[in-house]
């Protein structure tokens, strides 16, 4: 009985202050696992495997190009106004050269493709990410970036466009899109020997203060060391994601390398 109450005890993960609503997030984990299973990832692998790779590019490529006016206005809230005209500008070269965007000509003449979205603008502006939460069909999130998402897809044009029909269609097409060339991380994440929610919530948190702060944020105080009496805040801070957590797998880069190289809402 000792014995048993010992390993149950050893065996229980530490509760993090960053997820208040564990419970709750966990459950909806499950409900998303299984919708996963049941349909988003079959139909998403149907579609990588029936789809000519170049039409996928073609489609891929056409929603990047819409998303680079959003990532623009993004740019300009948050005081990064020369990133912001080159995302507008980016949009016209594809939009004119690479018939509607179809093609991405803008990054093969050397103009960069930004991520941004609401909120990272949000935590630009000085709001904390807050408890951590996971979003039903959606997956990780915080309360932060929740209303970053509902604020993105308010202002999407495509939930806005008009017939409905042609809405729902484009949408369909943009989600299956993306979870498609997620195929590979998702492979990646079930190798990972450790509890997958406690690995995604971790690396989801890092990567947004990662994204937050392009690429450089502060060093965060460690709770653990009573010497360190708060975070870094140098420019030349370590940025996060080359910060080892010992609760992310040792495979967290080639996982988040599949995330960043998978494309832009």
């Amino acid at each position: 009985m000792a014995c048993a109450l010992t390993a149950g005890c050893a065996s229980a993960p530490d509760a993090d202050p960053r997820d208040p609503l564990e419970p709750m997030n966990r459950a909806i984990t499950r409900f998303n696992d299984g919708f996963d299973q049941a349909i988003a990832r079959p139909v998403a692998t149907a579609y990588r495997d029936g789809v000519p790779d170049p039409v996928r590019g073609w489609v891929r490529n056409f929603f990047a190009n819409i998303a680079d006016v959003f990532i623009g206005f993004n740019n300009i809230l948050q005081g990064k106004p020369d990133d912001g005209l080159q995302d507008w500008f980016r949009v016209g070269v594809n939009t004119v050269f690479g018939v509607f965007g179809i093609n991405d000509v803008a990054s093969d003449i050397g103009l960069e493709k930004h991520d941004e979205d609401f909120g990272q603008t949000l935590g630009r502006w000085g709001f904390g990410p807050g408890p951590y939460l996971v979003l039903p069909f959606l997956g990780p999130s915080s309360a932060r970036d929740g209303v970053g998402t509902a604020a993105d897809l308010y202002t999407d044009p495509v939930t806005n466009v008009k017939p409905n029909r042609l809405s729902n269609s484009a949408f369909v097409v943009r989600t299956v899109s993306k979870r498609a060339d997620l195929l590979d991380a998702s492979r990646l994440l079930e190798e990972a020997a450790l509890d997958k929610y406690v690995f995604l919530r971790d690396a989801y948190l890092q990567r947004r203060r990662n994204q937050v702060y392009d690429g450089s944020p502060p060093r965060e105080r460690d709770p653990d060391d009573p010497r360190d009496t708060g975070p870094d805040k140098r420019s030349d801070a370590t940025p996060a994601s080359n910060v080892y957590h010992p609760r992310i797998p040792r495979n967290y880069d080639a996982l988040m390398a599949n995330l960043r190289d998978a494309p832009n809402r």
